[in-house]
């Protein structure tokens, strides 16, 4: 897991990043907070926890993401009092006993807690094997720069807003919710065999049904087309069905 913790500080880091992101930062100093920065047109370019600690707002986001995510604030500061910066700051991460100053990790019970010092680590849990079972995209492999976030399951994951005002991309993804049925979008499934992250997955007929992404037990994250969804779909040599358990 290589994850960067940025920080914003100043006095008007909450404000700035409030007008920016796709959840209300405002409750950031009561514990961790999932969001996603988005571009105008409503489409993902970084997602990130954020927590409220010491007169600084951290920003726990994937380590290849960092520096576009301190490329785009950066054009968005102009003259806010908020200065945006690396940190020291390593993560830890578990599915055990929570430590002191460990905080819940808002997405999904499954996840655990996240814990923000100079060591890092992780507990060995098999957390391909928890993403799986709840369908939790991860930066670079499920959210790309084509991803929508309601497609991504962003509302059933806690990390979008629809009452906190505008932000980047709101008109795009409130229209989404209410003016849409999703058509397409991230699912679970059941896979027989194995195929690499990014295979698409093909009806019995050859058409394009979606993608196959992460894969543990049997079982996968796949974004798919719902009217193409069937039981006998292929991806590479890999078979792939609906998982009919999935109700998310």
């Amino acid at each position: 897991m290589g994850r960067t913790v940025l920080e914003i500080a100043g006095a008007d880091r909450e404000a700035f990043l409030q007008a920016l992101v796709s959840n209300d930062v405002r409750r950031a100093h009561k514990g961790l907070v999932y969001a996603a920065l988005l571009t105008p047109q409503g489409k993902y370019l970084a997602d990130f926890l954020l927590h409220e600690a010491g007169g600084r707002l951290l920003l726990d986001v994937d380590a290849a993401l960092a520096g576009l995510l301190v490329q785009r604030l950066s054009l968005y500061r102009l003259r806010s009092d908020v200065q945006i910066g690396l940190t020291a700051l390593r993560v830890r991460r578990g599915t055990g006993p929570v430590p002191p100053g460990g905080l819940a990790d808002p997405r999904h019970p499954a996840l655990g807690w996240r814990l923000y010092d100079e060591e890092g680590g992780d507990d060995g849990t098999d957390w391909d094997a928890i993403r799986v079972a709840h369908v939790i995209p991860e930066s670079g492999i499920e959210l790309t720069p084509e991803t929508y976030i309601l497609e991504a399951g962003f509302e059933r994951l806690h990390g979008v807003d629809f009452r906190k005002g505008c932000y980047v991309g709101q008109e795009v993804t409130a229209r989404m919710k209410h003016k849409t049925v999703l058509r397409k979008g991230l699912t679970r499934v059941l896979v027989e065999g194995e195929a690499p992250v990014g295979t698409p997955v093909l009806t019995a007929d050859g058409r394009e049904a979606g993608t196959l992404f992460t894969q543990s037990g049997g079982r996968g994250i796949a974004y798919l087309r719902f009217d193409r969804a069937e039981p006998d779909m292929a991806a590479g040599t890999a078979r792939v069905s609906p998982d009919p358990s999935w109700t998310g």
